[in-house]
């Protein structure tokens, strides 16, 4: 980004597609370059009124800015400044940064594995209660205590507490 392109005249975006040599036909709608030339860039930091004028603004300054401008305006520029900030961390503070995400992640791989288990749980409780719902009802009919274990997969034991 911070180069000029030798072959083009000076602009600040260009936009490059893949096209055969000989036809000229372009290879792919879908596959482009976008070249921004930072040094062609000059607006000051008042006079950006477009987002892009405000991402190339802060690209092109990041290295001199004491903090990420524009962050009244948009999320997106305060989610900039905690990524700056993170690269900003000398090896022992990112030891520590990476180790209390580790530690926040397994946290919430721990619950969300508790949920799943109490869902398999619950269901399967819930599976056993209609069981022995249907159980009773075959009861209530007359249908022998063999059967009815045969049909539920309940004990015999079970039914007949029933």
């Amino acid at each position: 980004m911070n180069f000029r392109l030798n072959s083009i005249p000076h602009k600040l975006r260009t936009d490059v597609i893949l096209a055969d040599r000989e036809t000229h036909e372009q290879f792919s709608d879908k596959l482009r370059f976008i070249f921004i030339e930072l040094p062609s860039f000059t607006k000051q930091e008042d006079e950006c009124d477009t987002n892009f004028d405000k991402w190339i603004y802060t690209l092109k300054n990041m290295e001199i800015l004491k903090s990420i401008p524009f962050k009244d305006h948009k999320k997106v520029f305060k989610k900039l400044e905690k990524t700056v900030d993170l690269a900003s961390l000398d090896t022992e503070e990112r030891e520590r940064y990476d180790e209390s995400i580790k530690v926040y992640r397994d946290y919430v791989n721990t619950i969300d594995s508790a949920k799943k288990e109490g869902r398999k749980e619950g269901r399967k409780e819930g599976e056993e209660n209609k069981q022995i719902e249907i159980a009773r009802k075959m009861k209530a009919e007359g249908l022998s205590v063999g059967v009815i274990a045969r049909l539920t997969d309940l004990s015999m034991d079970a039914i007949e507490k029933l």
